[in-house]
This record gives structure tokens, sequence and C-alpha cells, in this order.
């Protein structure tokens, strides 16, 4: 911009006025003024957005986990010494680390969440805003914003559950607190507590449950346990009193509100589920349940099994279960929590009980794990609804489709007596696998449609391909035991022992439901 006057002002005579980007540049008859205004540029701007990407693209990942899985070890050796004001020091260091800042910010916009908003309509995407969101990561003058509330179907009800948004930001501070949270959580849990934990899976409960019951003199009753609304129930003042955390900063991520409809709702009570650090508090909030029960119940045959709020209680006598249920129910309510009575009962283990999407029952004294009833016919509904959605879908559409599907399902039920079912499943697709195609060609014959869509391969038949793409069978994934995991093992102290044991479970399947993650924040996607 260029400007060009002459006035009268405070008795001199300006001559010319220039006035160029942000300097002023005047004159008068007798001396000659420059004047540089302040830039109102952010901080983080100054660097250009070439630098920005250039800075994110550059980072070694590889240094920035070590670094900040070193200040993760020294918080979980500080917590067995139980030396708090360490752990509060190295909490501080790390959630002020630059390395800790760019991983939470990669984390969040690495998930299955990153496309999707907070009431603020801001996404991350490009290398340059994802820089600029680990500089300005902040807990100066930080205020949580509320969550976008939406509501999803719960699978097989007509019940709906509700899921909390946050933003983009608010996730990525969650994560940062996460990180330095998840030492201490990891090394004061339940030892028997396998959901929504590093190196941890809904495979090792199943495993630790067969060895309890597989016996003949193991116990033979089970208290089924659920919890009503988790999540959404847990104290805020339990919680504040419990956690070693930054108060403020949990206070934000606990009170932030939520907006549904336009409207503002208040949060006086639990953790927002579809929130980062949510299932940590939880998991914080139920762990000592099992050493209340094993301080109450040594040597008596009573084995406590917990998946997230879902858990199970073996016990001698169905006196002994009634007595566990009432012993629980306290522990629960010291925490503003209750047991879901429709959920809860007491089984007797001939006559079986379904736990994670299997069901566990004894058949004339042998104890046989295989898919539950519901987890099959959720499944086959979830393929009918494929197949319907795809009638002008092609071959390899449909196979795209279906493929992701039966090996999710199949490696989550590959350790239990699944044989009989996965070959049922094939002849259940088979099935609708027909239909479809006669529903495509219904002027066309029978062997027109089979000769289009089923091939011979080796010395099978009926094998559903096209030039390009081949569909799976159930009956293809082999039954292999899964190995069970040591208990005591701390996955900050013994490195080593987990780094082996996934090496073991990548050598005996090409998939498996144990990850090398910072966070195990999602149930099993397929079985349940």
């Amino acid at each position: 911009m260029l400007r060009l006057w002459t006035a009268r002002k405070c008795g001199y005579s300006i001559l010319r006025n220039l006035w160029v980007g942000r300097t002023i540049h005047w004159e008068t008859k007798n001396y000659r003024f420059i004047c540089t205004l302040p830039s109102t540029t952010p901080l983080s701007e100054k660097c250009t957005d070439g630098a920005l990407a250039k800075q994110w693209n550059s980072t070694d990942w590889n240094i920035t986990r070590a670094t900040v899985n070193r200040l993760q070890t020294r918080i979980a050796k500080a917590t067995i010494e139980e030396r708090w004001n360490l752990v509060k020091r190295l909490q501080y260091l790390l959630t002020h680390s630059y390395h800790a800042k760019l991983l939470s910010v990669r984390i969040v916009t690495q998930n299955r969440g990153k496309r999707t908003p907070g009431i603020d309509g801001e996404l991350w995407n490009t290398p340059q805003e994802k820089m600029r969101a680990a500089l300005n990561l902040t807990d100066k003058q930080y205020h949580a914003k509320p969550l976008k509330r939406i509501y999803i179907p719960k699978p097989g009800k007509t019940t709906k559950r509700p899921l909390s948004i946050p933003t983009m930001r608010d996730r990525a501070m969650q994560a940062l607190y996460a990180l330095a949270l998840q030492p201490v959580a990891e090394t004061l849990a339940d030892f028997r507590s396998f959901g929504f934990r590093l190196y941890r899976s809904a495979q090792d409960a199943s495993q630790y449950a067969f060895q309890c019951l597989v016996h003949p003199t193991s116990a033979q009753w089970i208290l089924e346990g659920d919890i009503r609304g988790c999540f959404d129930n847990i104290s805020h003042e339990w919680l504040r009193k419990s956690t070693p955390m930054d108060k403020k900063i949990l206070n934000e991520f606990t009170k932030a509100g939520y907006i549904y409809e336009q409207q503002l709702f208040p949060t006086d009570r639990g953790t927002p589920q579809g929130g980062i650090i949510s299932p940590l508090l939880a998991n914080m909030a139920l762990d000592g349940m099992e050493t209340l029960i094993m301080n109450q119940y040594p040597n008596m045959k009573v084995h406590f099994i917990r998946y997230a709020d879902d858990f199970i209680v073996t016990a001698r006598t169905k006196e002994t279960a009634q007595e566990l249920k009432e012993l629980i129910r306290g522990f629960l309510s010291e925490r503003g929590l209750e047991l879901s009575e429709e959920k809860t009962a007491t089984t007797h283990i001939d006559d079986g009980f379904d736990f994670l999407g299997w069901n566990i029952r004894k058949y004339k004294g042998i104890l046989l794990m295989k898919p539950s009833k519901a987890s099959v016919q959720k499944l086959t509904q979830k393929i009918s609804d494929i197949v319907q959605k795809a009638t002008v879908w092609t071959q390899d559409q449909l196979i795209d489709a279906l493929n992701p599907i039966i090996t999710g399902w199949t490696n989550y039920h590959r350790h239990v007596a699944s044989k009989a079912t996965f070959k049922r499943m094939d002849a259940v697709m088979w099935n609708m696998l027909w239909r479809w195609a006669k529903r495509r060609h219904h002027q066309k014959g029978h062997q027109w449609i089979v000769n289009r869509y089923w091939h011979t391969e080796g010395t099978r038949n009926w094998v559903f391909k096209s030039e390009t793409r081949k569909l799976s069978l159930f009956s293809d994934t082999r039954i292999k035991r899964h190995p069970q995991i040591k208990l005591e093992m701390n996955p900050y102290l013994d490195k080593e022992y987990f780094l082996n044991r996934i090496n073991s479970l990548k050598r005996r399947q090409l998939t498996t439901q144990t990850k090398l993650t910072y966070f195990a924040i999602c149930r099993p996607t397929f079985g349940l």
C-alpha cells in the first residue's frame, strides 16, 4: 500500500508521508522520521508453511518415541518405589517435552477418528498444520471446549450409546497427558485386567479363563458382572483424589460439558466415551477390585478376570458368588458406579455363559470355548447387509468388502474351538452369494452363473473369484492356541519379554491382536 498526502499537525508542516507495508516514512522541512509498527502476526505463524512442513516431515520418529519412552520408564520405576513427588516432576517434564508434543499430535492425526472434527470443525491434515499444532500445545491458559455429542446404535439392540467427540486440540492434550499417566496406570493395574492395556488383548483374557475352568476340580460357579454406564458415571470427586496427574487439566477434561442439538449440557460425572484418556481413567477407577477379592477369599478357587467394564469371578459355591457380588457392589459405590442387574448373573459352568464374544461351557466335564451365538448372528447380519447393498457392485468390489470382515472375525476366534463354526459360516456365505449372483442374472441359467463367478483352483471347486480377486474362506484359517501372557510383567520395565512375545505371535500368525501401540483405546473390532 502506498499513500501520499500533505497536512499540518502539531506545528509541523508535513511535506510527504509514505506508508509502505508496516513502515511509515515522513519528512518535514528540517527532519525525516521512520516508524515501524509492531507486528500482529502470531509467533506460531512467523515460520512459513514450507518451513513448518519441512520440520514435521524431517522429524525422526524413532528418536521421538525413544525419548518419550525413556521418561515413561522413569515414571514407572518411580511409581514402583512410591516416590510420588518424583513421579509428579517427571510427568511435568514429559508433558512439557517437545518430543511428547510431537508424538501426541501424531497419535491423534493417525487414528481412526482423524477425519472427525469437534465442535470447531477443525482438522489437522497437512504437515504444516500438524507442526503448528505441536508448537502451540501448552497448558498455559488451557480451557477445554465442549464435546460434540452423537449417539451410535449398540450392536443388536434398539438402544444407543453416547459418543462424545473432543476438538483436535483437546484430543492432543489428552494424548499428551495420557503419555504421562499410562506408566502409572500400567504399574498400578490389576494383574488380571486385560482391556485397554498395552500388549494385552481379549485373547489373553479368554486363555486365562480357560486355564481357571478347564480342570475337573475347578470352580463350578461363575459370577458374570457388568457395570452400568461405567464411563458415564465415574465420580469426579474420586478421580480428583485418586488420579496422579495435574488436577487443573483433569478438571478441564472432565468438566468440559457437551453440545447436543445446539444446546450445552454440563458433565457432573463420568468421563466422555470418545476421549483418548477416558479408558485410562476408567481402568484406574476399577483397579483394586482384584486385590480386594483376593484378600477376602484367599486359596478358595476364586479367580477374577476383567476386560474393561466386563468381568467374571469364579467361585466354589453359589453362596460364595453372591457374597462376591455384594463385595463388588460396595467397591463400585465408592466410585459412583453400580452393577447392571440385567446383565449381572450367577451361572453354573454346565449351563455355560458368554464372555467377550465366546461361549464357555462344560459338556460332560469337558470345557469348550467357541464363538457365541450372538457373535455368529451379528456376523451373519453384517455379511447379509453387505451382500444386499452390493446389488450393482462388481465381483471385485464385493470381494474387497467381504475379505476384511472374514479375516478379522476368524483371527479373533482362531484360538478357540471354532472349526465347526467356520465351516458352517462358509455354507451360510455361499448361499448368500448364490442368491446375489442369481439376482444379478435372473435371465441366465444356473450353469452360466456357476461358470461366471465360481472356478476350480487346485483340488477345490466352487472358488468365488475373479481374474484379480479371490474370496477368503472361514475354514482356511487354522486353529492355533494363544500363548498365555505372564501377568506380572510391566511393558515399561520388561520390554525384552514383550518384544519377544510380539515376535513369537507374528511367527504363529500373520496378524495379531496385540500390537506395538502407545494406546490400547479400542475394544476388538471383530468378534463382539
